[in-house]
């Protein structure tokens, strides 16, 4: 299902639209961290 909140990094519904402002900047910083790892180990091979 497509996200209409907006909030969501993928475009569809992961249930972020039920998060505090507070909540929401917590788990996009985790995303956001766990991405740039992905990126560094891809880069090592």
């Amino acid at each position: 299902m497509e996200c209409g909140c907006g909030r969501s990094p993928t475009g569809k519904c992961i249930g972020w639209h039920a998060l505090s402002e507070e909540e929401y900047q917590n788990e996009l910083k985790k995303l956001q961290v766990e991405e740039a790892g992905k990126d560094v180990s891809e880069n090592e091979d």
